[in-house]
């Protein structure tokens, strides 16, 4: 049976039109809408998220209907990307109110798919993530880009889109994705859009609300210390070795445990693209932090 969609604009005298989100419940039904979408002619964009949406997310929707005519967010808590020992069963879940921010963004349509129709019984089969996975995340979290890269496969098996986007703010993230459409031609174009900050600098992140009004203000050494880290850049420090020490220092609170994360998994500098490790400053370059304050890991980066 042919499953067919029409959009519904409810009355709105703001002379703005508003259109009532479709929400996709199957990989088949997903499919169809998109197909449908594309056989018009449409460009069809395709944000991936796990819930707990805040302004970041809806960047990526805005940014999506820059691009396309559609924008389809989908919201799946995977977990073949959680250890046994994270936060899969804590992660919040907030569906309801997700919604609502994606129809106020004007997105399209929202696929919401049950863990079994992701991992039906039986499913053995994953993606090897590329190599520039191998590092970084990849040794503090050995099989999180299996799971990122299967479901993103997945996703877009399901949701054929012409575009994709996601943020820069899991940049490693972005670069294994570019990377797997790249080797596996995948006829997806991969949009990358700038991190998304508080006022006071701290990346927006869904695991922000984990944390109480002192730790968040120790989260904020994470920023500040890759923006001072991009000040003595450009004063002229090149030695990655000695920026890298700078930027342990500062995490720590210089000394001052009342300012210090409770712990670095990594705070470096490497290639901008390939994230191998580099010597001196002497072209495109990341510097990325992964810490701990309190319970809750924290990640963030800037280009440099």
């Amino acid at each position: 049976m042919k499953l067919t969609y029409a959009f519904r604009y409810a009355e709105n005298k703001s002379g703005q039109s508003t259109r009532n989100m479709d929400r996709l419940s199957t990989p088949e039904a997903a499919r169809e809408y998109v197909l449908s979408a594309r056989g018009k002619g449409q460009r069809v964009g395709i944000v991936p998220t796990m819930g707990a949406l805040h302004q970041g997310h809806l960047s990526l929707v805005a940014e999506s209907q820059k691009h396309c005519d559609v924008t389809i967010a989908t919201i799946f808590v995977n977990p073949t990307q959680f250890a046994p020992h994270e936060d899969l069963q804590k992660y919040p879940r907030t569906l309801e109110q997700d919604c609502e921010l994606l129809q106020s963004q004007g997105a399209a349509a929202v696929f919401v798919p049950e863990s079994s129709m992701i991992y039906p019984p039986g499913f053995s089969t994953y993606v090897q993530p590329p190599a520039v996975a191998a590092s970084l995340e990849g040794e503090f979290r050995p099989d999180h880009f299996r799971g990122v890269a299967t479901i993103v496969m997945k996703l877009f098996q399901i949701l054929p889109g012409t575009h994709a986007f996601f943020g820069r703010k899991d940049y490693q993230q972005l670069k294994v994705i570019e990377a797997m459409v790249r080797d596996l031609n995948v006829g997806i174009d991969v949009v990358a859009c700038d991190t998304v900050r508080e006022p006071d600098g701290l990346a927006l992140s869904s695991r922000n609300r984990y944390l109480d009004p002192e730790q968040r203000q120790i989260a904020l050494q994470i920023s500040r210390t890759l923006q001072n880290t991009q000040r003595r850049i450009q004063a002229g420090e090149k030695d990655v070795e000695t920026l890298q020490h700078q930027m342990h220092l500062e995490l720590l609170g210089d000394g001052d445990a009342a300012k210090s994360v409770d712990k670095i998994d990594y705070a470096t500098i490497v290639d901008a693209d390939s994230l191998t490790p580099i010597r001196q400053i002497d072209g495109p370059a990341v510097a990325l932090i992964a810490a701990f304050v309190g319970p809750t890991r924290l990640i963030d980066n800037l280009l440099l």
